[in-house]
Formats: C-alpha cells, sequence, structure tokens
C-alpha cells in the first residue's frame, strides 16, 4: 500500500512509500483527502522517508494537500524527502508552502 496514516485531532500523519506517479497519486490523494476531510487537523505531515521515486505528481500531491489545509486552516510539513527530491521541491516553491525536512535532518 503506498499510503498508511496516522490521525488523531490535531495531526494527521500520511506515510508515503514506493514511487508516486500519476497511477498511486490518485489513491493517496483520495486516501489523505477523505481523512482530512473527516478530522480536520491542524497539521499534515507528508512523510516521504519510504519513497523510492517521485514523478511531478508528487509536487501536485503537495500542493493539493496544501491547498486543502489552508482552507481548513491548518498547515503542512514535508519530511524524510531525499537532498534530490528536496531540490525539485524547492524549485517548484513547495518550500514557501511547507516545511521540509530532508532525510537527515529528522530526529
Amino acid at each position: 500500500m503506498p499510503v498508511r496514516i496516522e490521525a488523531d485531532k490535531n495531526l494527521t500523519t500520511a506515510y508515503l512509500s514506493g514511487e508516486i506517479d500519476h497511477h498511486s497519486c490518485v489513491f493517496i490523494r483520495d486516501e489523505i483527502d477523505a481523512t482530512i476531510n473527516r478530522l480536520a487537523p491542524l497539521e499534515l505531515c507528508l512523510d516521504f522517508m519510504h519513497v523510492s521515486f517521485m514523478d511531478s505528481s508528487g509536487i501536485g500531491l503537495v500542493m493539493g494537500r496544501y491547498k486543502l489545509m489552508h482552507s481548513l486552516g491548518g498547515r503542512v510539513r514535508v519530511r524524510g524527502v531525499s537532498p534530490s527530491t528536496m531540490k525539485v521541491m524547492k524549485l517548484a516553491g513547495l518550500d514557501l508552502l511547507a516545511k521540509i525536512d530532508c532525510k537527515g535532518d529528522i530526529k
């Protein structure tokens, strides 16, 4: 399964794994959005620690969840991204929307 979600009232964490591409993104997005809409958490954490590949669909995934969380008054954090994925996310401007931590930055 490409996403495992842990949630409580204030924090929803989506643990992503495998490849994030056009095909997997639909399922991931639907699962995360259903949880967010049900719980309206204050923060969404997208954990990329076990993602082996990401195409532009991953950028869209983060941007879309940012828009949803922003509409609910919440925020997004992205953690566990590889250095190369971090570069792509920064080029896309995601670091202006969400706090992003590289794999080596996680405590």
